[in-house]
């Protein structure tokens, strides 16, 4: 079997991170949550008060950001660190949500992020998710996929997420959050989110987490045999 990078890029709460974990789990592959990146790079701003709007402050954070992965054997997932701090669950807090898609859009970010993210693969054998992955971090992929449902079903699949941690989140609340991160992901100036020509459409509105998995197994059984 040759190694391959796959990229599962869509929507937010289409499911990407679920089936990349699940693909990258069953080839033996890396997992890579680009979305974790851009998240830890927000939370940074956030507590060291960087004005994002101010490229010689951006451009210092950056020099002072290491992000990497490592795998947790408790719960058998890729977990980020942020300067050697583990900040996996912190970065999925609503006030990260509410302004990660403004960070993203930032130019330096990305360039920061997406040489990281590409150096990650020079070796193959990843499974990287996000909204640019298939068309600005790696366009050659040998394997794209493009992830959508229908809003309401990723409304109700973000909030029960959220509930969780945030037991006084609404779901109006949610639905504003996605709506927004929908208009600036697709709207923004540098690498806003594109179906690659070559990717596979997955809508998963009415699949189960199973049936998704199938389907795109049988798709990575046609590249890497």
């Amino acid at each position: 079997m040759k190694k391959i990078i796959i990229t599962i890029d869509g929507w937010s709460s289409c499911g990407k991170s679920t089936l990349a974990k699940q693909l990258a789990k069953s080839l033996g592959y890396v997992y890579i949550d680009s979305g974790a990146m851009y998240r830890a790079i927000t939370l940074y701003f956030l507590r060291n008060h960087i004005n994002w709007l101010d490229t010689v402050q951006v451009n210092d954070a950056l020099a002072h950001i290491t992000l990497t992965f490592k795998f947790n054997n408790k719960t058998q997932q890729s977990e980020i660190y942020l300067n050697e701090e583990n900040v996996e669950y912190v970065i999925r807090d609503l006030v990260i949500a509410e302004k990660v898609s403004d960070v993203a859009a930032i130019k330096e970010v990305r360039t920061f992020a997406v040489a990281q993210q590409q150096k990650m693969g020079e070796e193959k054998g990843i499974v990287m998710d996000g909204r640019d992955i298939g068309t600005t971090v790696f366009p050659d992929a040998e394997l794209k996929f493009f992830m959508t449902a229908d809003i309401a079903v990723r409304v109700e699949r973000r909030y029960l997420e959220m509930l969780a941690k945030n037991p006084n989140i609404s779901i109006d609340d949610v639905k504003a959050n996605l709506e927004m991160r929908d208009y600036i992901d697709s709207n923004r100036e540098v690498s806003p989110l594109r179906k690659a020509p070559d990717a596979i459409e997955l809508d998963n509105t009415a699949l189960s987490i199973a049936e998704q998995l199938e389907i795109a197994v049988g798709f990575v059984k046609g590249k890497i045999y």
